[in-house]
C-alpha cells in the first residue's frame, strides 16, 4: 500500500511541476507576443507646424510624422512637403485644401495628392481617396493617402518603399482657367503605424534614401533612423522557441511514468 501511495504521490508532483511548466511558458510566451504586437507611437515633431510649403522636390518642406503643416497657396501651385519614414511603418498622409469663396468661382476643381519616395518613384496608395472633386459651391476638399509597409530591403526591380524621405505633392488637376490663381488655405498632416515584423525582408539598404542636396539633406526621424537587422520578428522566433522547448520538457515528464515500482525486486 505504501508502495501505492508513493507512486500516486510522485505522479501528482509531477502533474504539478508539469502544470507549473506549462503556465511559465504561457506567461513567458504571452509576454513576448506583447511585447512584439503594441505598436509604437508615431514621434511627434518637436519643433513648431510649419505654415509654408516647397514649390518644387529640392525646396520641400521638412515635416515629422504627427505634426501638422499649413501654407497660403493659389490654384494651380504645386505644393511639396517631405517627411522621413522608416522600415516597418506604414504611413497615411491626409491633406484638406479649403476653397476661396463660391461667389468667385466659376467651375468645380479636382485636387489630387501624390506621393513620391526618395528615389522620386511614385507610391501608389493601398487605400484613400487620392483625388477628389469639389463642387463649385463647395467649402473645402479632402484627402487621403495609406501607402504600403515601408521595408527595409527590396530587389532592384521592385517598386516597394524603402527608408528615406518621402516627398507630398499636392495641386489641383482640373479647373476652370477663370479660376486659376485665386487664395486656398492647406491643412497636411501624416501620421504612421508600426506593422513589426511582418514585413521585415532579409536585405536591408546600406543608408537611407535621403538625397545629398536640397531641403532634405538633413531629414531624419524625430528618434533617428533604425538599425538594419533588428525586428520584432526576433522575438517571434525567441517566444516559439521558449514554448516548444518547455513543451518537449512536459511531454517528457508527462510520459516517462514514476519508474520501477517498489513493490518490484531490483533482479525481476
Amino acid at each position: 500500500m505504501s508502495a501505492v501511495r508513493r507512486e500516486r504521490n510522485d505522479g501528482s508532483r509531477t502533474g504539478r511541476r508539469v502544470r507549473r511548466a506549462l503556465t511559465a511558458a504561457l506567461l513567458v510566451g504571452g509576454g513576448l507576443l506583447g511585447v512584439a504586437a503594441s505598436p509604437s507611437p508615431s514621434p511627434s515633431g518637436g519643433n513648431e507646424a510649419p505654415t509654408e510649403a516647397g514649390t518644387a522636390f529640392r525646396t520641400a518642406t521638412p515635416l515629422q510624422l504627427g505634426q501638422g503643416a499649413t501654407a497660403e497657396a493659389s490654384t494651380g501651385d504645386y505644393l511639396y512637403w517631405v517627411l522621413p519614414l522608416d522600415s516597418g511603418q506604414r504611413a497615411t498622409v491626409q491633406a484638406s485644401v479649403t476653397l476661396p469663396a463660391a461667389a468667385g468661382r466659376h467651375s468645380a476643381s479636382t485636387w489630387q495628392l501624390d506621393v513620391y519616395d526618395g528615389l522620386r518613384r511614385r507610391q501608389p496608395c493601398t487605400y484613400g481617396a487620392q483625388t477628389g472633386t469639389a463642387a463649385r459651391d463647395a467649402a473645402a476638399v479632402d484627402l487621403s493617402c495609406t501607402l504600403r509597409p515601408v521595408r527595409s530591403g527590396a530587389d532592384q526591380w521592385a517598386n516597394d518603399p524603402l527608408p528615406g524621405a518621402y516627398y507630398l505633392r499636392l495641386t489641383v488637376t482640373d479647373l476652370a482657367q477663370e479660376d486659376l490663381g485665386q487664395p486656398v488655405r492647406v491643412r497636411v498632416r501624416a501620421q504612421a503605424q508600426d506593422v513589426g515584423g511582418a514585413y521585415a525582408a532579409d536585405n536591408a539598404l546600406a543608408a537611407p534614401l535621403v538625397p545629398a542636396a536640397g531641403t532634405t539633406s538633413t531629414i531624419a526621424p524625430a528618434d533617428g533612423w533604425a538599425g538594419t537587422w533588428w525586428s520584432d520578428r526576433w522575438l517571434w522566433t525567441a517566444a516559439g522557441g521558449v514554448l516548444a522547448a518547455l513543451a518537449g520538457i512536459g511531454g517528457y515528464r508527462l510520459t516517462r511514468g514514476a519508474g520501477r515500482p517498489g513493490r518490484v525486486p531490483p533482479t525481476a
